[in-house]
């Protein structure tokens, strides 16, 4: 029966080509409306490393106390200072911990033809791979011995290898970053978590990730710094390096990963420990003030999903009550209409189930139509932004085959909902009311 219903669908859709339109009009620009809103949400909502993120914690120390913040506002800053990683590192308590930060880099080719270039570079300590599970195409992060002495090597990324030398098996090769040279020691795959967790700082939430992974004491023996991410709200900066990790100046990440809540637990007593032992030495003057937050925690927090995002996305759902509103209407408007035809067919036999079944098909059939018609212009619409948008919504406005089936499974299953009430009206039809009439 269900080819039945179909073709008898076709046939009313074809005789009522106007008003089919408009449903299918109505509900296509409700399911882009919302489709569109409710993708940007789900990618700023999103879990980036879902196997992972309650085992991963940000750590948060407050170094510079109330006079470095607003009133009311306990928060510790979002990164650290160079004192208190170097205090951190040294507790050994979590299974890994990785302390990081951003640099600017300029890379020479090996082809005097080709002109230096910027990449965006990020120094880090030798657990950063292990602990992000950041894929390795060929070759090895370096390891701790190497760390600890030095040890002029880098992890570069496949976009940056076929840049550079047109293929991906480099390891060994030498690139030269700031005048000094740098063996290859590594070369990641595609990574490219959304949103940055590992480094949401000055809303970089969705931006891209590094080219170069180097070992921190290379960027500390070389003096790297991240003028455009050190904030110096508990005290000066100073003018040299040196008197930059001697400040309060807070230009680092810090994560550690913690499996159990045991370690959890024992790991957040330990920062406590380690706050109150700066009290006890005079480098802090107020209580402990920490913060060990997981992934979604720290996303939270950070505020990573605006509430601009979230309002945007009920408002657009909204609208698509409002579109189904009208096509129930006009859904209402043609069972009215075709009363004779159901009567003729309640007369020649046809119970009011099957008349139910008809209209019911023919509400799926135009939310199907409707479902296609709104992901076509999402993707419009998710074209516009980008074209709009660039720098903002390249990474984000991005339709992928989960948004296609939601948009066609939300615009089915509505119109389904919203099609009962005009399927039991057509049900109701009398026959002999409707034929005399006619």
């Amino acid at each position: 029966m269900g080819g039945y219903y179909v073709q008898l669908a076709l046939g009313s859709f074809r005789r009522n080509p106007v008003l089919t339109a408009l449903m299918v009009l109505a509900i296509a620009i409700g399911v882009a409306m919302s489709m569109t809103a409710y993708t940007i949400l789900a990618v700023m909502a999103r879990d980036p490393i879902p196997w992972k993120s309650g085992q991963l914690f940000a750590v948060q120390v407050d170094n510079g106390g109330p006079r470095s913040r607003k009133p009311g506002d306990d928060e510790p800053p979002t990164q650290l200072s160079w004192r208190d990683i170097s205090g951190l590192l040294a507790l050994h308590g979590p299974i890994r911990q990785v302390a990081m930060h951003q640099v600017s880099l300029t890379l020479t080719p090996a082809d005097h033809a080709a002109k230096p270039f910027s990449v965006a570079g990020r120094a880090t300590t030798p657990a950063f791979f292990a602990m992000f599970d950041v894929p390795m195409l060929s070759g090895r992060g370096w390891s701790d011995e190497e760390e600890n002495r030095g040890a002029a090597t880098v992890v570069i990324t496949r976009k940056l290898a076929e840049r550079l030398f047109g293929s991906d098996a480099v390891v060994g090769k030498h690139i030269d970053l700031g005048g000094d040279p740098y063996t290859i020691i590594g070369v990641t795959g595609d990574w490219d978590p959304r949103p940055r967790f590992y480094d949401v700082i000055n809303g970089q939430d969705f931006e891209e990730g590094e080219d170069v992974y180097l070992p921190l004491s290379v960027a500390h023996a070389k003096e790297m710094t991240t003028s455009e991410y050190e904030f110096c709200d508990a005290g000066p900066r100073g003018e040299t390096f040196a008197e930059l990790t001697r400040s309060e100046c807070v230009w680092l990440q810090y994560w550690v990963e913690l499996p159990t809540a045991v370690s959890v637990a024992a790991y957040r007593s330990q920062l406590t420990n380690y706050a109150s032992e700066q009290q006890r030495t005079g480098r802090f003057n107020w209580p402990p003030n920490v913060r060990l937050r997981n992934v979604t925690q720290w996303l939270e927090a950070r505020k990573v999903v605006p509430d601009d995002a979230k309002l945007s996305t009920l408002v657009a759902f909204g609208f698509f009550l409002v579109c189904l509103v009208s096509a129930l209407g006009l859904m209402l408007a043609k069972s009215l209409e075709r009363g004779g035809e159901f009567s003729l067919r309640r007369a020649l036999g046809a119970s009011a189930r099957s008349i139910f079944a008809q209209a019911l098909t023919e509400s799926a059939m135009l939310g199907v139509v409707g479902g296609i018609g709104g992901m076509a212009l999402t993707a419009l619409a998710l074209w516009a932004m980008r074209a709009l948008f660039p720098e903002g919504m390249e990474r984000i406005a991005r339709m992928d085959t989960t948004l296609v089936a939601t948009s066609i499974a939300v615009a089915v299953g509505a119109t389904l909902v919203f099609g009962i009430y005009p399927a039991w009206r057509a049900m109701r039809v009398m026959p002999a009311l409707q034929l005399k009439n006619g």
